[in-house]
């Protein structure tokens, strides 16, 4: 088995991760081992593409009206002679 040496944590952090490791029934070291783990289990839910995750943040977000070279239309330019 490997080792892996974390140096310089604060003692807050060790203080919580004692007593998380007292209310689990394990010791330090165990609980450390534990939560790294959980860490590194493969992800809960897939990982969705960049189009995905633009089109769900500006779902809500909509167009005042169809876009006609969405649906195989040609594009209408614009006038800009006025």
């Amino acid at each position: 088995m490997a080792q892996l040496i974390v140096r310089n944590i604060e003692e807050e952090v060790k203080a919580r991760l004692k007593a998380r490791a007292e209310r689990n029934g394990r010791s330090v070291e165990e609980e450390v081992r534990y939560i790294l783990r959980d860490a590194v289990k493969g992800p809960s839910r897939p990982v969705s593409g960049l189009g995905s995750r633009i089109a769900s943040r500006f779902g809500t977000v909509g167009l005042p009206g169809d876009l006609p070279e969405l649906r195989g239309q040609d594009a209408t330019p614009i006038d800009l002679s006025s």
